[in-house]
């Protein structure tokens, strides 16, 4: 008597069973700007997408959102290991994967996606095992970077240069502040070509996150304006260049 058709239930057997046991399992995913607070819907939020690391698989995608967090518990308390950083408003992407088996997930989170100039891509890898949620603060994902953007004007013989500077989560930089306006050195070079035409630094405008200052007129053609800004504490730097036309 043929053995076959005993082998094959067998088999289906442990497929269905393996099937069976597939476990919903909970994830919470955050993008927190370095040195600062949660991205969340005043940058735009966060494009995330989770895949098997090995497969390459996709098994969720999805849009971090929310608010910045709590501005006390994140900057001002001191840390205590084990303490909460969210509150339950604060920005994340939640997701329910099915995993029977222990997996190696990647993230890759885009953003902020509301300004084009300063998105940056932060990938990672973690281990997740099936039904272990990863809950509370959940997998947090730093953002370092500025937010630079820059405006300027033709003044008879000058050009002010007016530039907006903030950190990743939209958090005001000011004198004194949590994000102290005197930490931050911003500056603004003219180039034709690969030389610089002229370059100041920026000083703080009398309203938060922004700085100003003066260039000298260069003659009539094409130019590139670059504007950089940095903490040195930090290492937070953005970086932004555009286009400058000036006409005769």
């Amino acid at each position: 008597m043929s053995r076959l058709p005993t082998a094959l239930g067998a088999l289906l057997a442990v497929a269905i069973s393996g099937a069976a046991q597939a476990e919903p399992t909970q994830i919470v995913v955050r993008a927190i700007s370095k040195d600062a607070k949660f991205i969340g819907d005043s940058m735009g939020g966060v494009r995330v997408t989770l895949t098997d690391a090995r497969s390459g698989r996709e098994l969720a995608s999805g849009l971090i959102s929310g608010g910045t967090g709590d501005t006390g518990r994140i900057i001002v308390a001191p840390r205590v290991r084990g303490a909460a950083l969210s509150t339950p408003e604060a920005a994340a992407f939640r997701a329910t994967l099915d995993l029977d088996h222990p997996t190696l997930l990647k993230a890759q989170a885009v953003g902020p996606l509301g300004k084009p100039g300063a998105q940056i891509t932060v990938t990672s890898m973690m281990w997740l095992l099936p039904g272990q949620p990863v809950a509370g603060d959940g997998w947090l994902l730093e953002f370092p970077g500025l937010v630079v953007e820059p405006t300027w004007t033709s003044q008879g013989n000058g050009l002010r240069i007016d530039a907006k500077v903030t950190l990743m989560c939209g958090c005001p930089i000011e004198p004194g502040g949590h994000w102290d306006a005197a930490k931050y050195d911003v500056r603004a070079t003219l180039l034709d070509g690969d030389k610089t035409v002229a370059a100041t630094k920026l000083s703080y405008a009398g309203k938060p996150s922004t700085f100003a200052g003066d260039l000298p007129k260069p003659k009539a053609g094409a130019y590139r304006l670059l504007v950089t800004a940095t903490n040195a504490d930090t290492g937070n730097t953005g970086v932004v260049e555009q286009s400058l036309s000036l006409a005769r």
